[in-house]
């Protein structure tokens, strides 16, 4: 893992009377969290427990870095790892295209240990346990909605993860040509994976229907949506509003 970190201009660290917003970059993870409490340290050492699961598993099968296809399960891999070799088996990615999403549920359910609210975005991958309803907006590189449109997540006593893959925007690898591919689901690896495997399948506006389709029949899938240029498809539990 190369220890480079970009800098996430989207991010809002301003006043609010509901939340304490801060920032933790350990290597490749740059979180944005959003907390009852300034939660800092306990964000970077839960970070750093899930980062070596995932330097284990590399460590021990170099594949597990590399592969662009599913992997078989491996019954040394610690739980984040086997996790995301299932999620690579169900959206049909190496386990990697899951890593973004396993850190922001990672630490998101440990920080609700001491927070009842928590909101933790992890290079677009988005974990949270909100009590009242927000606007997460939706960044698409040139594309006319970008930050003209958003997705609502309602409140819910169980957390929701809403993660974006981009050929566009980041340096996420894609073999598509999405601006961004989104994915809803209560399992934030499960949702990376496919969000990845998504915009894989996008290589032109005309792709978006079907893959959108393929997207919203994977087991654990609540809604998705991708976008190209100015055409958008959007399924299942997915409330777009205007920003």
């Amino acid at each position: 893992m190369v220890d480079l970190v970009e800098p996430r201009t989207y991010r809002d660290f301003g006043p609010s009377d509901r939340f304490v917003a801060f920032r933790v970059a350990v290597e490749t993870s740059d979180l944005y969290v959003k907390a009852h409490r300034q939660l800092d340290a306990e964000t970077e050492r839960f970070v750093r427990v899930a980062r070596s699961q995932v330097e284990d598993a590399i460590a021990r099968r170099p594949e597990f870095l590399t592969s662009l296809v599913p992997l078989d399960a491996d019954p040394d891999d610690a739980p984040i790892a086997a996790r995301m070799v299932e999620a690579g088996k169900k959206a049909g990615t190496g386990p990697m295209a899951a890593v973004a999403g396993a850190v922001a549920e990672f630490v998101g359910q440990r920080l609700l240990e001491h927070s009842p609210e928590v909101i933790v975005e992890n290079g677009g991958d988005i974990f949270l346990r909100i009590d009242h309803p927000v606007v997460i907006g939706l960044f698409a590189g040139d594309s006319p909605f970008s930050n003209r449109v958003g997705l609502k997540v309602n409140a819910s006593v169980l957390p929701v993860s809403v993660c974006t893959s981009s050929r566009t925007v980041g340096p996420s690898y894609s073999a598509g040509r999405a601006d961004a591919a989104t994915i809803v689901s209560r399992d934030a690896i499960l949702a990376d994976a496919v969000a990845t495997a998504l915009g894989n399948r996008v290589a032109a506006p005309r792709d978006l229907k079907v893959a959108v389709e393929w997207a919203l029949a994977v087991p654990g899938v609540d809604g998705a949506l991708a976008i190209v240029g100015d055409k958008i498809a959007a399924m299942g539990d997915v409330e777009l509003v205007a920003l």
